[in-house]
């Protein structure tokens, strides 16, 4: 009797206890709990911030740099070309109507460096079959006269003892000059125009084809130096072009200083156009006729904080914004206007204040973290 009322009170407790039952080691049923709420992954805040841990900083590469402000010079950004240095540069064109042939070393094609005097192509000039039928006639008069007069001439100095000198000279005179009018006429017969190269440097273009036909004054091929060309700019404001205190291109993101050599004195296209002389590796990466941006920098300056173009961005609205360190791991947009600098770098007149961290690297990747 005591046993039946023990076990029932065990019973009782344990219908009424809250008991928690835990699996063995081993034999979890797959419960890991709640998730944390947000995590520590990088995420877009509620009030348009960006939260980038560490970690990920690092795998995206991010780079910021602390802005400086000051004095930047006034820049007009214009519309230009690559075009030929004609010191260092030049066009080999056909003097003769006729068909190409090789050169020594063969045709030489696009890339290829030449150097000063070497033979690139020769040219057969095509004359009229009567022309050409007229010259071998005339040709052999000549030739058959000369054999004439030389015969004379050996008669003549057999009886030198006895025939006046100045008839001698006479024969030796005519057979020289017979002999001269031959080679003249044997040499326009057989002789073949010579393209040479004008100047060391790179072909930059060829229209040669062995066997090509081409006219008088056709353009065979083009050299260049790459590492000394020209940048044409069109000036719409005659005031830029009276004051051009320096000028810059970007390749890539390497700034390519420009040195002003003049402004035209006639008008292109309504336009003044600009001329600039480039020198450096980094023209390598360019090519005659190329478009280009060029930033001229004027003598007159404003207030404003340089940061890299790459660092610009569009937000939502289509404005100009940067993206501000605030916090080891956060980052906020900041509305700026800007003007360009030098094409590598651009000058942000309102918005941004000096001292902040601005992204300069993995800008783009920070504005897509939503």
């Amino acid at each position: 009797m005591k046993l039946n009322v023990l076990f029932a009170a065990l019973a009782l407790v344990s219908a009424s206890a809250p008991w928690n039952a835990f699996a063995g080691e081993g034999h979890d049923h797959g419960d890991k709990g709640p998730a944390v709420a947000g995590g520590n992954g990088p995420q877009r805040q509620a009030d348009g911030s960006v939260f980038l841990p560490k970690p990920a900083q690092r795998q995206i590469g991010v780079r910021t740099l602390v802005t400086e402000a000051g004095e930047l010079s006034r820049t007009t950004a214009l519309a230009g070309k690559v075009v030929m240095d004609p010191n260092a540069g030049g066009k080999v064109q056909a003097m003769v109507a006729g068909r190409l042939e090789a050169g020594p070393q063969g045709l030489p094609s696009v890339g290829q460096t030449v150097k000063k005097g070497d033979v690139l192509a020769y040219v057969s000039p095509s004359t009229d079959q009567i022309e050409r039928s007229n010259q071998t006639a005339q040709l052999a008069e000549l030739q058959a006269a000369r054999a004439l007069v030389e015969k004379r001439l050996a008669r003549l100095k057999e009886l030198a003892d006895t025939v006046p000198r100045k008839e001698i000279e006479a024969a030796e005179s005519e057979v020289a000059s017979l002999g001269a009018r031959s080679k003249a006429i044997g040499g326009g017969l057989n002789a073949r125009d010579v393209l040479t190269a004008p100047v060391s440097g790179v072909i930059a273009s060829s229209n040669a084809v062995s066997g090509q036909v081409v006219d008088a004054r056709e353009l065979v091929f083009e050299i260049v130096d790459p590492k000394r060309l020209r940048v044409e700019a069109l000036a719409y404001d005659p005031e830029v072009a009276s004051d051009v205190a320096s000028a810059s291109l970007a390749v890539g993101d390497r700034r390519i200083p420009l040195t002003f050599i003049g402004a035209a004195r006639s008008l292109r296209e309504q336009a003044v156009p600009l001329a600039f002389a480039a020198e450096g590796d980094a023209l390598a990466l360019l090519a005659v006729g190329q478009p280009v941006e060029v930033f001229v920098q004027s003598r007159t300056t404003q207030q404003g904080v340089s940061v890299p173009a790459a660092s610009v961005l569009k937000n939502p609205a289509n404005q100009n914004i940067v993206w501000v360190k605030t916090a080891p791991e956060r980052f906020e947009s900041r509305t700026v206007t800007i003007a360009p600098l030098d094409g590598v770098n651009v000058a942000v007149t309102s918005g941004l204040e000096a001292g902040e961290r601005v992204a300069s690297r993995a800008a783009t990747l920070i504005n897509q973290i939503r």
